[in-house]
């Protein structure tokens, strides 16, 4: 398979995004079978949406076009190492692998650095920058319950 070809289309979709004042410098393609699928680009400040990161936008296009909620045929090509947001939704979309081109260091030196997420991460909750307040209800198992017991459900 051709890594860099669909590493480089990923890197022109970041280009394209900023040239068209869409978003961030990110962009993805989610390949099955040596084609591109799906594509992304950041839309962050033109959708006022903080989690229209690329390869998030690439995943869900992607899903769609398969109509299935697991990649685990797919590759996915990052124009850049994925965020702490976006590894989150790439695990739960399952690809069988991820390729990217820039490095986390130099998404930072262009301003968006995401250390302070993975430092938060491992802070323990009530230490974090952003209040967690967990409130315990009488019912607030009660949905877990409801998918334990749901003969219908789609395990993910």
């Amino acid at each position: 398979m051709n890594h860099e070809k669909f590493l480089k289309r990923a890197v022109d979709l970041a280009r394209e995004g900023v040239n068209a004042g869409v978003g961030g410098p990110f962009g993805a393609v989610i390949v099955k079978d040596g084609a591109i699928i799906a594509e992304g680009q950041n839309n962050v400040t033109t959708s006022n949406d903080p989690t229209a990161h690329a390869e998030v936008t690439a995943i869900r296009n992607a899903c769609r076009a398969l109509d299935t909620y697991q990649l685990d045929d797919c590759i996915l090509y990052a124009s850049c190492e994925p965020c702490p947001m976006c590894l989150g939704a790439i695990y739960w979309a399952r690809p069988k692998a991820v390729y990217y081109a820039a490095g986390h260091t130099d998404a930072a030196e262009a301003g968006f650095d995401d250390s302070f997420i993975y430092e938060e991460i491992d802070k323990p909750v009530e230490k974090r920058n952003i209040p967690f307040y967990q409130v315990t209800l009488k019912e607030h198992l009660s949905p877990f319950q409801a998918w334990r017991d749901f003969a219908n459900k789609k395990e993910y």
